[in-house]
This record gives C-alpha cells, structure tokens and sequence, in this order.
C-alpha cells in the first residue's frame, strides 16, 4: 500500500513510489487472490519481503552493490521491520546476513499489516561524477509461501511487487509535490498521456524471486535425488534444487551462480562466513556428510632411517621404493598441511612449528598458505623432520 503514487509517469509504464529513508511505510496484507487457495494446510503463510534493484544491470552485480553498502554502512540494515507498529504478524525475522530481507508469519483469514523501513537512498548505488545524479529505482517485492506436508514453507502461493525510489528524510515529499506541479502546468491533451496520482500503491502480481524457487503444488516432495548427495557435475539447476529440496532455500538466491563443484569445494568457514555460524555449519554438515572431490591432493612419505624399512614397498623388479599417503586438504593452509601430516604420523601438531620446501639449489623456502593454495594437484613429497633448540621443523623435499 505505501504512499503516493507519482503523477510523472506515463499510462503504459508501472507506477513508480517516492519512499523517504527511514520512514515506515505500512504494507496491508490484503490480495484477494489467496483466498483462491482452499488447499492451505496449515493456519499460517510465511511473506518474505525484499528490497531489490529495478534495473538489470545492477541485478547482475547485486551481491557486490549490497557488500559495497554493507562496507560502507557497518552495523546498518537495508530493510527494517518496524515491530511495534505492525498487527497480526508473528515470528518477525531479519537475517544479519541479508540486510536487504525480511520474513514474518500471518494468518490469511485476519487482517495483517507489517511496517517496512527503507534504509538506503537510491543515489548510493549511482555512480557519482558531478552530482545531481538519479537515484536508480528499487523494487519491494513479497513472496508468500504456505507450509508443506513436512511444516517447511516451500509452497509459493502469491509474489507481488511495485517500483519505489528512496530519498533522504523529507525528500520524497519534495520530489512527489515537484512532479504534481510540474503536470498541473501542462495542457490536459498532455495531461492524458500520464497517470493519476493514487493515494496508496498496489502491488502488483509477479514471478516469484529466485532466491525462493516456485514449488508445484501437486507434488510438495523433490525429486529425491536433491535429498541425497550433492555432485561435482551437479549443474547450477540441480544445485538450486538440492539446496531447496534440503531445507535451504533462503541460500538458494546467494548461491545461484554455483555448480555442485563450487560449493563441494568450499570449506567449513567459508560457509560460517557467508550463511553465518548456525546455517553455515548446518549447510556444511549436509554438503560435506559423504566422500567428495578434495580441493588438492597431496603424497607424501616419511624418510626414515636405512634399517627402518617400513616405509617401503618392494617392487615387481625387487627394488625398494617410497611408500605413500594421500592427503586430502579442503582449507589450503600450513596449518591444515601440519595438522594432516601429524595426524597420520601420530604426532602433536604443536611440536611442528615451522615447514619448509625445498627449493632450487637445496635452499630452504619457508612453506606460506599462498604456496600450499599453488601445489600442484597430486604432488608428492619426502618429509623429513629437524628438532631445533627452540621448535621442530619440518622439510619437504
């Protein structure tokens, strides 16, 4: 519902709202067409609400506009809910990880309203050169879903949407009271070619937003291949899928440009990081809960002592070679490299303070995470040990 819509568009194009920044704006939870849904199961439907760019171009670089913002805003949010002043909403949420996202509960059946705060201006994402730049529009988009047979809301009943502008406090008014004069002054043949200004904005019916992909409503199961293992050759469709069909559709949108490769290649940090330290672990446990492709392989092989000949395996030919072990590293750091080493061979990895390669000529180059991230997949190494004065070192050669 919001405010105003502006007088300064033309009849074929979507009506465009002035929003001030900060300000709460009430959105009345009334489309009619969710009574069409007779099947609801549950007594409840979950609305998530977003702030989203208007512009395709920016879409394509939307996660590096919002971190950008995020750099710039430390601690602030893009969308806010205002909880005292919303009704007949329950179990109001805000991700810390998605500033510009929102999600609450609310029963169809009675009415529900959710006040909305816009925290960015549009001018922010403009690039400036001289000032006096347009602000880009944005989008508040709501997608409505109901509960599944198994009480997770992955039914997509309803998404609607209208186009805003966001300006610094009061400067939503200024503007809207500029476009009405500014139409006043012009000839009523003109006048026709622009819409009225209505007092409230309906939002419009759209597709829903792909962070929560649309879910048939005569079959509430995936297929069950999602359920089960994520592939390195799953595509970005069936990871999209997999992800959905696991409980984690609110990553589906941060993930869309993923394969199964991708995201079976990320470590455990890297996903506390990006879906924060409960999601980020839960998605890690399911991605990571059978054998996968490792991010490098490496051999190595203890040097031992010439009477010590365990370590060696005996050839078709009679001759005496190094005996190998793979290991497996998904972090790529000394610290992954020193703890894997001493964990086949049964030492505290404390002890092992320093890792050095040997280099051209027999130098000694001092083993980095940048070096451990350039290993070559499956190369292979001697490790041989040195006890200092002060630490132990370790050596690949």
């Amino acid at each position: 519902c919001f405010s105003s819509t502006s007088p300064a568009v033309k009849l074929q194009d979507e009506t465009l709202t002035y929003l001030n920044q900060g300000q709460s704006y009430e959105i009345r939870m009334l489309n009619r067409k969710l009574v069409e849904y007779t099947d609801i199961s549950s007594k409840y439907i979950k609305s998530i609400v977003r702030v989203v760019f208007h512009d395709r171009r920016l879409q394509y670089t939307e996660h590096q506009q919002l971190e950008g913002w995020r750099w710039n805003r430390p601690g602030d949010r893009i969308l806010d809910i205002d909880i005292p002043l919303s009704v007949g909403i329950m179990e109001p949420r805000a991700h810390p990880l998605q500033l510009n996202t929102i999600e609450f509960l609310w029963d169809p059946d009675k009415n529900a309203s959710v006040f909305i705060q816009v925290n960015c201006i549009s001018t922010e994402f403009t690039p400036r050169k001289h000032g006096g730049e347009k602000g880009v529009p944005f989008r508040i988009q709501i997608d409505t879903f109901s509960a599944g047979e198994h009480g997770e809301y992955t039914e997509h009943m309803l998404s609607a949407s209208c186009q805003v502008k966001v300006f610094k406090p009061k400067g939503a008014d200024r503007k809207l009271k500029t476009d009405r004069e500014k139409i006043e002054k012009k000839s009523p043949q003109y006048r026709e070619k622009y819409q009225p200004s209505y007092k409230t904005t309906v939002l419009t019916e759209c597709s829903p937003w792909p962070e929560a992909p649309s879910v048939s409503r005569t079959s509430n199961t995936p297929s069950p291949g999602y359920h089960i293992h994520l592939l390195p050759s799953s595509s970005m469709q069936d990871t999209q899928q997999w992800l959905h069909g696991n409980r984690f559709s609110s990553f589906c949108r941060l993930f869309s440009g993923f394969s199964g490769s991708d995201l079976l290649k990320m470590s455990r940090e890297d996903f506390i990081q990006i879906c924060g330290p409960a999601d980020g672990i839960r998605l890690f446990n399911a991605i990571k809960g059978r054998c996968i492709q490792p991010r490098l392989t490496v051999y190595v092989s203890q040097l031992q002592n010439r009477n010590q000949l365990h370590t060696k395996a005996v050839g078709e030919d009679g001759r005496r070679r190094h005996m190998y072990h793979a290991l497996y590293l998904e972090d790529l750091t000394v610290l992954e490299l020193t703890e894997k080493i001493a964990n086949l061979y049964n030492a505290p990895s404390q002890q092992i303070r320093r890792v050095y390669r040997q280099g051209p000529t027999g130098i000694h180059i001092l083993v980095s995470d940048e070096m451990v991230q350039n290993f070559t997949e499956e190369c292979s190494f001697i490790i041989s040990t040195m006890k200092g004065n002060f630490m132990d070192m370790l050596f690949l050669s």
